[in-house]
């Protein structure tokens, strides 16, 4: 890849739960204190589209971190770490479940919770970044025109009532954003994250963006070797295992 190497890491859960969308706080705080020590820059989705447009310029490597769903824990645990450290984050809000406990498909037992608006707005003092990722949690390839319209433009229209700001970033549930709803993001947004393993450079199409799943990373010493550029083999196997994971589970996206 020419230029300069962006990784968007994936994070949920911070907590003891278990599972591929949970990271151990203590996992994720030698995730964090890695990067803090290794001179990879963090940078947030806009300096990121400010450098795609050539309006500034980034170094050779940087990360953005990113963490769906917006939990409880991220508050409680993930953010106290990073505001330590001077990082800033963006978390993807599922609208309907702001301050309840998720409920769609797929999710832990027993559920988990959701921030608040006012826990939501205390962070959003403090630097934290915050995006859109739908209004109920659907796979938004699965739904009829008139939903994915609402679930796109509702989603950003209440946080930007409620937080006071505009909101160009979003993160489609599951990572799951054909073209159609890709085309459908463009019209609303800046930018789309998804669930794609791999590295965006500044040529990576902004509405398809890939990130790296911070679950295979939770060995210290494997994270410490990608931070410094020695753990590209592993990056380019977990890249192929996850694609070949995603074109077995294509038929049953819609359920």
């Amino acid at each position: 890849m020419a230029g300069p190497v962006v990784d968007i890491l994936m994070y949920h859960s911070i907590s003891e739960r278990g599972g591929a969308t949970s990271i151990a706080p203590k996992v994720f705080a030698e995730q964090m204190r890695a990067i803090g020590e290794s001179g990879v820059k963090v940078i947030t989705l806009g300096d990121y589209l400010a450098a795609k447009d050539g309006k500034t310029t980034l170094p050779p490597r940087s990360v953005i971190l990113t963490f769906d769903d917006g939990f409880q824990d991220f508050a409680e645990l993930a953010w106290p770490i990073m505001r330590k450290l001077g990082f800033r984050p963006i978390v993807y809000l599922p609208t309907g479940y702001v301050g309840r406990v998720e409920g769609w498909p797929g999710i832990a037992n027993p559920p988990r919770s959701l921030m608040g608006w006012d826990t939501i707005r205390a962070l959003l003092s403090e630097g934290v970044d915050f995006g859109s990722h739908s209004v109920s949690h659907p796979n938004l390839d699965a739904v009829d025109e008139e939903r994915l319209a609402d679930e796109l433009a509702q989603s950003r229209k209440v946080i930007e009532t409620r937080l006071d700001r505009p909101v160009p970033h979003f993160a489609p549930p599951y990572g799951l954003a054909g073209r159609n709803v890709r085309s459908r993001i463009a019209t609303l947004y800046a930018s789309s994250v998804g669930t794609r393993m791999g590295r965006a450079g500044l040529d990576s199409d902004p509405f398809d963006l890939p990130r790296i799943e911070m679950f295979y990373f939770r060995d210290g010493a494997r994270w410490r070797a990608h931070l410094a550029g020695r753990a590209n083999a592993y990056l380019a196997k977990r890249k192929i295992l996850r694609a070949v994971k995603g074109a077995v589970m294509k038929p049953w996206r819609g359920l």
